[in-house]
């Protein structure tokens, strides 16, 4: 199963009013698994930075100045997500400016049934306790000592750890899912299992352990439970 753990930084927080993306950051995950595989784009918004966004993400009108527009990166940002699920803290925020940009510049908008929200997910798991992404780094004790200011990349990379964390840790699905990012690689079959033994194991159990276990067995009078296995 592939998903992709997405974040964005605006100008503002209303599409509608004239605000922008202005970065995107997105890491890809196999089976729960980060793959190495990442998104990641500065965008010029073609309009100026309001101070209160500067002080939230840092990105000035300076930098973003010889950045793409989005309508140069959009197909590329589409193909890079393809039709995988995306994880994203806060979602709603995050596919409202999606949908717009997508819009603007002529691409179907993504399902909103797509995107999985953590901080919908942390509020169910945690209900009442802080539910921002300092908050479960925090919880967790994932080291966010570098997230000074946001930023679309470091805070996906930051998400991919908390959302693992949420639905039941950092591997859930333990050493199988190494062998199942292995097999996707070469286009095997997601749904492995493994084969049943065409030789059963050899027990472990020597005679004597076994002649002491029965000897043991018959003081324990007629109804004992081990009757019913030996």
């Amino acid at each position: 199963m592939r998903e992709i753990v997405l974040d964005t930084e605006t100008t503002g927080l209303d599409p509608e009013s004239g605000d922008r993306i202005v970065e995107i950051g997105a890491v890809e995950l196999l089976n729960h698994i980060p793959t190495g595989r990442t998104y990641h784009q500065y965008i010029n918004p073609e309009r100026t930075m309001p101070q209160e966004a500067f002080e939230v993400h840092g990105l000035s009108d300076d930098f973003l100045a010889d950045k793409p527009v989005f309508a140069a990166v959009a197909r590329e940002f589409v193909e890079f997500i393809g039709d995988s699920r995306l994880i994203i803290h806060n979602a709603a925020f995050d596919m409202k400016f999606l949908n717009a940009e997508l819009k603007w510049t002529g691409f179907a908008p993504l399902p909103w049934e797509r995107a999985l929200d953590t901080l919908a997910l942390a509020r169910k798991k945690f209900p009442g306790a802080p539910a921002s992404l300092d908050a479960l780094c925090r919880r967790f004790g994932i080291d966010n000592s570098g997230r000074t200011l946001h930023g679309a990349l470091l805070d996906s990379e930051i998400l991919a750890e908390v959302y693992l964390e949420l639905i039941g840790g950092r591997q859930p699905d333990l050493a199988l899912s190494e062998r199942r990012v292995a097999a996707d690689a070469v286009g095997t079959d997601d749904d492995w299992r493994p084969a049943p033994r065409t030789k059963k194991l050899p027990p472990r159990l020597t005679s004597a352990e076994a002649e002491s276990h029965t000897a043991f067995v018959q003081t324990l009078g007629e109804d004992a439970l081990w009757r019913k296995f030996s």
